[in-house]
């Protein structure tokens, strides 16, 4: 109940409540228009005829065109403002433009070195030509490994970022989607304050809608009163617009530009368990330090140079000590994904690491809401006797998100695919590890608006210490979980089939 009164009062309820206003009121008058006016009415069914026609013709996964085509057609009334509103997929035309300058400013500064790549394509062509996709089509180099370390957990991680943060001496990046007062961002944000005392740079980006309901109203004050320079990300406002679809899923930290971390931990209690929500929460991340450290460095100045709209010179925040052979380890790339582009970087990692495995892919997310063409890779991996595992979360945070993510299991299920639900609580985690080969830890989730329509980052890993740590998270949270079987689907009566079948229709739009 306290929870409930606390959302209420929030600025994301208000939202909400002025939100459903504005769609109602459209909705209704396009209702009225046709009832009273024949004309209005055939006008209505030519334009939403036309309109799926549109849908039909767009360079779009087939199930968001199913998605959209069976809205607008069957429900012209509802469908033809719905996706007038929030068909688009990208933000408006100026602040593409403007992400766009941004993003030609910082590419001169992520140079591949040459050496690293005939280096790799000597070991093991394959892996070279995935590391290739993500350098041509995302525009993020490769490097030899210096160092990288797996957390299997936010408590596990949230000592050593503390220690690294206390170090700093020149700056301190911070990017995340949640940030909420408590244990955990109380901490940190009390040695950032001493930090700006000391002169380091200190700089915070964090979602104004994934805060919404976490920080008070126009927090940035407060932290810039600290000494703490501060952006949020895209701030919410109530109104019908596509560009509020866009969000920084994100979660960067980099000190000094020697040290990064990456992975699913937010910035609040739950991820380090320090209060319990829903069951335990398993999170993971990742540390790394050496030159790789600069794609993150950058991935960050590119987000605070669009919100800022400012320019400047990266060079003052590059790692200067570049690494010129391998010489232990193995291989990290940084990368990230934005919507602004029809490259759907994230996913294709995804996809390139299960269709080229041999032995194994075991995979972690919190979310499994696909579309064909993920769930076709993954079961014609699993029919070539690849040892295909995913493990969900079997508390979920969201009900009907869970139920999207269960209408998924029996095509599946079906097709070879071991699905595992973690009972012990909530699973966060975005990890992909594949043949003691491969790894990939970043912030992407297996859904639609992962995939599509958040601003995401991971890293690559091939050879690198930490695949065998994620390997063996894998093995020990697989036992900790329970294994799906397609006896779950026969105790569904037809009545939920019917509703698990129309979530999956609409999963897309969701």
């Amino acid at each position: 109940m306290k929870q409930i009164l606390k959302f209420l009062n929030s600025k994301m309820a208000l939202g909400i409540i002025i939100i459903l206003m504005q769609f109602g009121w459209i909705v209704y008058t396009v209702y009225q228009a046709t009832a009273q006016s024949y004309a209005f009415n055939m006008l209505l069914r030519a334009i939403s005829l036309l309109l799926a026609l549109y849908v039909i013709s767009r360079d779009i996964k087939p199930i968001n065109k199913l998605s959209w085509v069976f809205l607008i057609l069957c429900l012209p009334i509802f469908g033809c403002p719905c996706y007038f509103l929030f068909g688009r997929r990208g933000l408006t035309r100026p602040m593409r433009k403007r992400m766009e300058v941004v993003a030609r400013t910082t590419a001169p500064y992520r140079k591949q070195d040459p050496k690293v790549n005939s280096q790799l394509k000597a070991e093991d062509e394959y892996a070279f030509k995935q590391t290739e996709y993500v350098t041509n089509y995302g525009d993020y180099p490769l490097y030899f490994e210096e160092d990288t370390k797996y957390y299997p957990s936010g408590e596990e991680m949230y000592p050593d970022l503390l220690e690294d943060l206390k170090k700093a001496e020149k700056f301190i990046f911070l990017e995340y989607f949640i940030m909420e007062p408590g244990k955990m961002f109380d901490s940190i944000v009390d040695i950032l304050e001493q930090k700006a005392k000391e002169g380091v740079a200190v700089r915070l980006i964090y979602d104004d809608f994934g805060c919404i309901t976490t920080l008070p109203k126009r927090y940035y004050k407060i932290l810039q009163e600290k000494g703490i320079h501060c952006g949020a990300f895209n701030p919410f406002r109530p109104f019908l617009s596509i560009v509020m679809n866009n969000r920084d899923h994100r979660k960067i930290l980099v000190v000094d530009g020697k040290i990064a971390y990456t992975g699913g931990v937010n910035l609040a209690d739950e991820y380090i368990n320090e209060i319990e929500r829903f069951g335990y929460w398993k999170d993971a991340a990742i540390r790394l330090t050496g030159p790789c450290v600069d794609s993150f460095t950058t991935m960050f100045l590119e987000m605070w140079n669009y919100i800022v709209k400012g320019q400047e010179d990266y060079t003052p925040f590059l790692n200067q000590c570049q690494m010129t052979e391998r010489k232990t380890g193995g291989y990290v790339q940084p990368y990230a994904d934005t919507p602004l582009d029809k490259e759907d970087l994230g996913e294709n990692v995804y996809m390139n690491l299960i269709s080229h495995a041999k032995e194994y892919v075991y995979i972690f997310t919190p979310y499994l809401i696909i579309g064909s063409e993920m769930a076709r890779v993954l079961i014609n991996a699993a029919k070539s006797g690849v040892d295909v595992r995913i493990v969900t979360p079997g508390i979920p945070d969201k009900k009907l998100v869970f139920q999207e993510t269960q209408a998924n299991y029996e095509t599946l299920l079906k097709g070879g695919v071991k699905i595992y639900q973690y009972t012990p609580g909530f699973i966060h985690s975005k990890c992909f590890v594949v043949d003691d080969k491969y790894a990939t830890v970043g912030s992407v989730n297996m859904d639609f608006r992962s995939f599509y329509l958040h601003f995401e980052c991971g890293v690559l890993l091939y050879q690198a210490k930490a695949v065998e740590q994620v390997k063996q998270d894998a093995i020990q949270t697989i036992m900790e979980s329970e294994q799906v079987s397609l006896d779950f689907f026969k105790n569904k009566n037809f009545i939920m089939r019917i509703y698990m079948s129309i979530l999956h229709l609409f999963s897309p739009l969701l």
